[in-house]
């Protein structure tokens, strides 16, 4: 199939399956790069003699797409999404290259940042090209390519683990990152080919750009998530009450430039008037604290409480990534008939009865428990994360399709770092059976609160719901 055929799907005409695959396959590279990570760790802590502070390396990587996806987002929709997704990959490449050559641990989390910089570039660019590509069309939602995506992250998401310790016990944690220069290139070569030229835009000047992307909110949104995570991961020892003066001042301060701005990294009036775009962020900043609170928490349960290897605990949490998968699939094709309220009110529900599901596990569950809880939970992440995806394509205006996508990004990731100070709190030392009956109560609370809002929505539209999307937002 060509970049110009036309292939039809029902009522709507579908994306090129070459340029959709394109897209997928760029962004899939950072969960690639946010999955192997685990496996890596213990040896590059070895080799640099490093200890809490090697982290920083998820850590790192998590902050850097939490800023620079709505970056990527506002740069897609002023210089060209095709310009942005390519040098999204050159910035792979080259801190791929430079990895393995790191002097100590400070320049590889140097690195391992400008990586997730270049990998998180390619979702919000993504999306603003599948956006322009539909419209242009005159093409509905594009629920199969909005799936394409999400398959590709719970593929990387379920595997990535696997792969990354094979790289590893083969060539060393190198290996990890080196392994980003042949796919980056590839993806390169895909998007050459099967790309189309970003349009005409008048000549802009790099300061003007500059000012466009609003650096100092940029700067003032990572203090204050730097000194919530801080915060939150303080009341698992001993809390510092004394950092939520500084997190309040910074709030105020990025909440006051944000309004003065012209073009604001957030844009606060935009999600002011923009209700239903900033209850999706909302949304998916929950449901991403519960699926890592499960992806992060249960796997060290099953080591530490049920005694399982690392290798075991694995196969026993595949389930999660395995349904996800195959739910996605699943919801893309209520998502094209019935719109993404049903889509939203299941995967509520499903983590809902996985919540509770983890409260009834202990160290002496046998394998058949554990495993159907596993796949419980990997329904309602599958069914979650496209539902979210397709409200978001809906609600956000097509001029901004970027920037919004580029947020949806940092709602995503604010979640997991809140995700990791749960999971502190809720063990608060080794991961007995205790602590996971509280993951479980958390994770169920959760869902309970996505339930009611589920639902709230479900009402307020009545049968509104049903049918295909329009191409600009309702």
């Amino acid at each position: 199939m060509t970049a110009h055929d036309v292939q039809e799907t029902g009522t709507d005409r579908a994306l090129p399956r070459s340029f959709v695959l394109t897209i997928a396959a760029g962004t899939v590279l950072q969960a690639l790069n946010a999955s192997t990570m685990a496996v890596a760790l213990v040896d590059i802590r070895q080799q640099f003699h490093a200890g809490a502070a090697a982290s920083w390396l998820i850590s790192g990587l998590y902050l850097a797409t939490a800023i620079g996806s709505p970056t990527a987002g506002r740069l897609a929709d002023r210089i060209g999404a095709r310009r942005v997704f390519t040098t999204s990959l050159v910035l792979t490449v080259l801190s791929s290259l430079l990895a393995p050559l790191a002097p100590d641990l400070g320049w590889l989390i140097a690195l391992r940042i400008l990586l997730g910089l270049g990998t998180c570039a390619a979702f919000p660019a993504g999306v603003a090209m599948l956006r322009a590509e539909a419209d242009r069309r005159g093409t509905a939602l594009p629920a199969g390519a909005l799936s394409a995506l999400a398959i590709g992250g719970q593929v990387m998401i379920a595997f990535g683990p696997v792969v990354g310790g094979l790289l590893v016990s083969w060539q060393g944690w190198q290996s990890i990152f080196l392994i980003n220069v042949p796919l980056g290139l590839a993806v390169g070569l895909a998007a050459w080919r099967h790309l189309p030229a970003d349009p005409p835009r008048p000549p802009t000047s790099t300061t003007a750009v500059l000012r466009g992307l609003d650096l100092p909110g940029a700067a003032l949104f990572t203090g204050c998530i730097a000194v919530l995570m801080l915060f939150l991961l303080s009341l698992a020892e001993q809390p510092r009450w004394w950092l939520l003066g500084p997190l309040a001042v910074l709030v105020a301060a990025f909440t006051t430039w944000e309004l003065r701005v012209p073009d604001p990294f957030a844009d606060v009036r935009m999600l002011a008037r923009n209700r239903p775009l900033t209850g999706t962020y909302l949304r998916t900043a929950l449901t991403y604290v519960a699926f890592y609170t499960v992806f992060y928490g249960y796997p060290m349960w099953l080591q530490n409480a049920r005694g399982l290897s690392a290798d075991q605990a694995g196969l026993v949490v595949l389930p999660i990534a395995l349904l996800a998968m195959a739910s996605v699939a699943v919801a893309g094709r209520v998502i094209r008939r019935r719109g993404h309220r049903p889509v939203l009110l299941v995967g509520s529900v499903a983590l809902l009865a996985g919540g509770f599901g983890l409260t009834f596990l202990h160290s002496a569950s046998d394998l058949v428990p554990l495993l159907g809880v596993a796949a419980l939970l990997g329904l309602p992440n599958g069914f979650n994360n496209i539902g979210n995806q397709a409200a978001l394509y809906q609600q956000a205006d097509a001029a901004d399709a970027g920037m919004a996508s580029g947020l949806y990004r940092t709602s995503q990731y604010v979640g997991a770092n809140i995700a990791a100070a749960v999971i502190e709190l809720g063990f608060a030392g080794p991961a007995a059976d205790a602590g996971l009956h509280r993951l479980g109560t958390v994770v169920a609370v959760i869902s309970a609160v996505l339930l009611a809002g589920a639902l709230r929505e479900r009402l307020a539209t009545g049968r509104r719901a049903g049918g295909a999307f329009p191409t600009q937002k309702s």
